[in-house]
């Protein structure tokens, strides 16, 4: 297979433009999967190769690194657990920067640190190469649905001209320069993250009150307690669904980062602490591949009770 030229980066469409996959889980299956449904040829990695096998059977070419990946692709796109992923499967020796054809585009839609989103963008840029950071929002629905908020960190006449790839998956926002897309999503995780806790808590007042949980759901959800986080998991947490839309472990990760953020910036927000120092404690309890919204189990435990399980 020979390599790609350069990409014009005006011209992004399928027939056209070549698009490489790195990261094949819970997120990247579905929006990997809406580009091949869009037509465009695309060549993936995945570290357990298994992972891969459903995008294979739709189009998708299976390739050994990802080098091999960037060797053969216009655009490179990632999405894999944590920052030292982000920086092995890029930056390092069999990385998409070794690979990339000049002119190419990697674009890192992994939540990652924005420090790392800006190392990236330069050494791309050594390479006569684009980087944009793009981590996403709305979780395994919003990716089933093609419908994620995306943030973009870098040239903006080059998330522009990647639009009609990230149309596929969802809409697309332009937030600046290197790293601002990774920022943005570390504001979006601390609002996810006391959301969740205001949810839960509110749940657990409204069982300890005496309340029906379900009316009072129905009840404050048309008014100003109504959030995209109690449509979402309201309904999952009556069910006692537990099951990882997203990961405990990579919101801790996420969280984390923030953390770090704030420590950098002097900025004191108490709310994302305690978030934080709760799904922690799910960690310890090995509940760290639990969805987040195993936050009720920690919250559970401080107060020996249970939320009422209410049947499908």
């Amino acid at each position: 297979m020979a390599s790609p030229a350069g990409l014009e980066i005006k011209d992004v469409a399928p027939g056209r433009t070549r698009v490489g996959w790195i990261g094949t889980g819970v997120m990247g299956q579905s929006m990997c999967g809406h580009i091949l449904a869009a037509g465009y040829s695309v060549c993936v990695y995945n570290r357990t190769a298994g992972k891969a096998e459903g995008l294979c059977k739709k189009g998708a070419v299976f390739l050994e690194s990802p080098k091999a990946v960037a060797e053969q692709s216009n655009v490179v796109f990632t999405i894999v657990g944590y920052p030292s992923d982000v920086d092995e499967v890029i930056l390092g020796d069999n990385g998409i920067i070794k690979g990339l054809n000049s002119g190419g585009v990697v674009v890192d839609m992994t939540t990652s640190d924005p420090a790392l989103a800006q190392k990236i963008f330069a050494a791309a840029k050594e390479r006569s190469c684009h980087a944009v950071d793009a981590p996403v929002s709305g979780g395994d629905v919003g990716a089933k649905a093609g419908k994620l908020a995306i943030f973009a960190g870098g040239e903006e006449h080059i998330v522009r001209a990647l639009t009609p790839l990230f149309s596929c998956m969802g809409s697309v926002t332009y937030m600046g320069s290197a790293g601002l897309g990774q920022s943005t999503k570390m504001g979006n995780q601390i609002i996810i993250a006391t959301t969740m806790l205001g949810l839960v808590e509110g749940m657990l007042f409204a069982c300890k009150a005496g309340l029906d949980v379900t009316v009072f759901l129905q009840a404050v959800a048309g008014g100003l307690a109504g959030s995209k986080s109690l449509q979402l998991y309201a309904s999952r947490l009556l069910k006692r669904d537990l099951e990882p839309g997203f990961y405990v472990n990579h919101f801790v990760k996420d969280l984390g980062i923030a953390t770090e953020e704030c420590r950098r910036m002097g900025l004191s927000l108490p709310g994302l602490a305690l978030a934080q120092q709760l799904y922690v404690s799910l960690q310890a309890h090995g509940e760290g591949n639990l969805g987040t919204q195993a936050l009720v189990l920690a919250l559970e435990r401080l107060n020996n009770m249970e939320l009422p399980t209410v049947k499908s």
